[in-house]
């Protein structure tokens, strides 16, 4: 027997009703008035109003104390985004194309200049390019072997750093800076010059990867001629910073995910280092043994072809007519594949076969 304290259990309408007023204490809404009960009553209190922070909150929209902008609908607006993440040998590609723009803008600026990779991320490529601050430079490439464009885009101050380094700048002044007015041709040049710079230290990150070929196409100074796809596709935006000293600025690449498709499945790899997860301590072993095994070769006299009913009708003490001369050519073969020809003859009392013409192809031939 139940002591008399004790309260009965709570049925499963109960309990809801308690999830309800504790959930609308939580988000500092007011308690159901009379006709909200009803309503709830009415539909068999499997639902409630949501009060309007609750709505905000689904929507991703619950302000600036939230601190997270991907909530909600939003999410799921976003997630059509591609996560750079899933393409590991990128980082590993850009972390080549970093070491090698410190060298190749060295010999190029005569400078001291140093080179980091500050982002790679991913965005729709029409909110990028309503987002480039401007004045700025543009400078569309066509990647030949994949049959698509990027984009790099260099800013003013590295524009006008650039200018100030290539025409004799004192060092440890800072370049000055023009603005509201168009660019020189001498400043475009200068810039095309830098670009097609970059675009060979690109092209050369890649090559461990897959060999291509970066082309400089044009150069535009307005967002809208350098469209090189939808607004809404996604594309890795990688963000560099160049410094000389006191001057230097920002370079950014963008490459559209349709650009890297025929490259995906490489980029998938999950390895890393500057080989590219080679050992040359593996290959050079490799090619070694491989040196040493052994083949065998057959020497083919002649080749015929005969109707299966006369095969299955030779007996022993049948002739096969060979027709075959002694000065005829003999081919010497590894399984399928024809390796040399030679003419028959005998040498020490044994029959050999003196080589006269190589079939197969060595490197560089």
């Amino acid at each position: 027997m139940a002591p008399a304290d004790e309260k009965p259990p709570m049925t499963e309408e109960e309990r809801q009703a308690a999830e309800w007023e504790a959930m609308s204490a939580n988000v500092g809404a007011t308690a159901p008035t009379d006709e909200m009960a009803a309503a709830m009553a009415d539909m068999g209190g499997d639902t409630r109003v949501l009060s309007q922070n609750e709505i905000d909150s689904l929507l991703g929209f619950g302000g600036a104390d939230d601190g997270d902008e991907n909530k909600g609908i939003m999410a799921l607006v976003n997630s059509a985004l591609v996560n750079y993440e899933r393409l590991p040998m990128l980082e590993v590609v850009f972390d080549r194309l970093v070491r090698m723009m410190s060298t190749s803008l060295r010999n190029f600026t005569s400078d001291n200049v140093e080179v980091s990779l500050d982002q790679i991320s991913s965005v729709r490529f029409g909110d990028y390019l309503n987002s480039i601050p401007l004045p700025a430079m543009l400078a569309v490439f066509k990647a030949e072997e994949w049959d698509n464009f990027g984009l790099m885009v260099v800013d003013s101050a590295m524009i006008y750093s650039i200018v100030d380094v290539l025409l004799g700048g004192r060092r440890g002044t800072a370049a000055m800076r023009i603005e509201g007015r168009p660019y020189t041709t001498i400043e475009r040049n200068l810039v095309e010059r830098l670009v097609h710079v970059i675009l060979a230290d690109m092209s050369g990150s890649f090559d461990p990867l897959s060999q291509v070929n970066f082309r400089f196409d044009r150069l535009e100074t307005n967002p809208r001629f350098a469209t090189i796809a939808r607004p809404a596709n996604a594309a890795v935006l990688v963000k560099l910073r160049i410094d000389m000293e006191d001057r230097g600025g920002c370079l950014e690449i963008i490459i559209p995910y349709a650009t890297l498709e025929p490259v995906r499945e490489l980029l998938l790899q999950m390895f890393m280092g500057e080989k590219f997860g080679r050992d040359s301590i593996w290959e050079t072993h490799l090619g070694n043994e491989l040196l040493t095994t052994d083949m065998s070769m057959h020497a083919v006299l002649d080749e015929m072809t005969m109707p299966l009913y006369d095969i299955l009708n030779m007996k022993p003490g049948t002739f096969v007519p060979l027709n075959v001369k002694p000065d005829s050519m003999v081919e010497l073969r590894s399984g399928e594949v024809s390796l040399f020809k030679g003419r028959m003859g005998s040498k020490n009392g044994r029959i050999a076969v003196m080589i006269e013409e190589e079939k197969i192809k060595r490197p560089g031939e």
